[in-house]
This record gives C-alpha cells, sequence and structure tokens, in this order.
C-alpha cells in the first residue's frame, strides 16, 4: 500500500473536469486507488465521491493505492496532482 498527501494547487479546487480526468487516470491501474480529505475516504471511481468532498484549493488530501501496479499508479496520480491539475 502507497500512501501520499497532496495540497490541491489550483485555486478552484478538485472541479468536475478535473474530477473526470482523475477518474479516468485512476480507472487506467488494476489497484485500488481512495482519496481521503479529513475524516472522509472514497474511492476514486465517482464523479460524485470526488464532488463529496468539496476539495477546494489549498486544502491536503491523501492518496491511497493498493494494489499490482501500486508504484506506477502514484507516479501517474502524483504527477495528475503535482502537474496537470493547476492546468485544468
Amino acid at each position: 500500500m502507497i500512501t501520499n498527501n497532496y495540497i490541491i494547487l489550483a485555486p478552484q479546487g478538485l472541479h468536475a473536469r478535473p474530477a473526470t480526468t482523475l477518474i479516468r487516470l485512476a480507472k487506467s491501474f488494476k489497484s485500488t486507488i481512495s482519496l481521503q480529505k479529513g475524516e472522509k475516504t472514497i474511492k476514486l471511481n465517482s464523479m460524485l465521491n470526488i464532488l463529496s468532498l468539496t476539495i477546494k484549493g489549498g486544502e491536503t488530501v491523501t492518496v491511497i493505492i493498493d494494489g499490482d501496479d501500486e508504484t506506477e499508479a502514484s507516479t501517474a496520480i502524483g504527477q495528475f496532482f503535482t502537474e496537470q491539475l493547476k492546468d485544468l
């Protein structure tokens, strides 16, 4: 299991467009990928799940990845949060 924390760099937070990109990315891996904000943890498989966390710019989220391809998934998800999210 791999756990990483990310600060949301996009001022508008994790809204519908980047959430869609993140879901597609998560579904491309066999590993189970979850997102945690505060005490609430959701699976990255549904737009409603992500939007229910109401993630705003500057907040910290935790990504939990568990499975056969967790290393590759961690790299790709990390790249999403550090590079791609601020451009969406």
